[in-house]
């Protein structure tokens, strides 16, 4: 009888990590999702000046959450700059901006120069826009596509090549 007691006690906790580890893996640490009205935010940016989120409507944008610290951030960011970047930084209807998390000034422009970027960086020095989007201990990685009218139409966590592909091809759908 124990022993039947322990094997079901294990089954039953099996089952609860599982189903845990599941809804971890649909959201991957995001709060809001595919379909919201993206939050809005200020921030300034590394160039001096400020944007706001809400004035963007009209635009498809690109929100890439980085840090310096975060060796998935470095690895991507030149991908972002030639593959979308380079691609629609003259287009009108399209805006991207890296935010980078918690970090001073002089970090941030390191991390420029380091990955060799030139689009738009903003700094969220206190983590709250990054909290507006995903939760406080969530992976940085992470890029949030918004369209014209303000919703999220794709979250992407990590740097995974098809996921980085289907990314690429939704910004162009989107700005045809």
């Amino acid at each position: 009888m124990k022993k039947l007691l322990l094997f079901l006690s294990c089954i039953i906790c099996c089952a609860l990590c599982i189903k845990a580890n599941a809804q971890e893996g649909e959201d991957r640490g995001y709060i809001v999702k595919v379909g919201d009205m993206a939050p809005d935010f200020e921030l300034t940016m590394d160039n001096g000046k400020t944007i706001r989120l809400s004035q963007l409507r009209g635009k498809v944008v690109m929100l890439q959450f980085t840090a310096s610290w975060c060796g998935i951030c470095r690895k991507e960011m030149p991908f972002i700059e030639s593959d979308i970047w380079q691609k629609y930084k003259n287009d009108n209807d399209f805006v991207l901006v890296g935010i980078d998390r918690e970090e001073t000034a002089d970090k941030v422009a390191l991390l420029r120069e380091v990955t060799k970027i030139t689009y738009p960086l903003a700094y969220d020095t206190k983590g709250d826009v990054f909290r507006l989007y995903a939760y406080a201990n969530a992976g940085i990685t992470r890029n949030v596509l918004i369209d014209k009218k303000g919703r999220i139409v794709m979250l992407t966590r990590k740097f995974e090549d098809q996921e980085f592909k289907a990314l690429c091809q939704k910004i162009s759908q989107m700005l045809k």
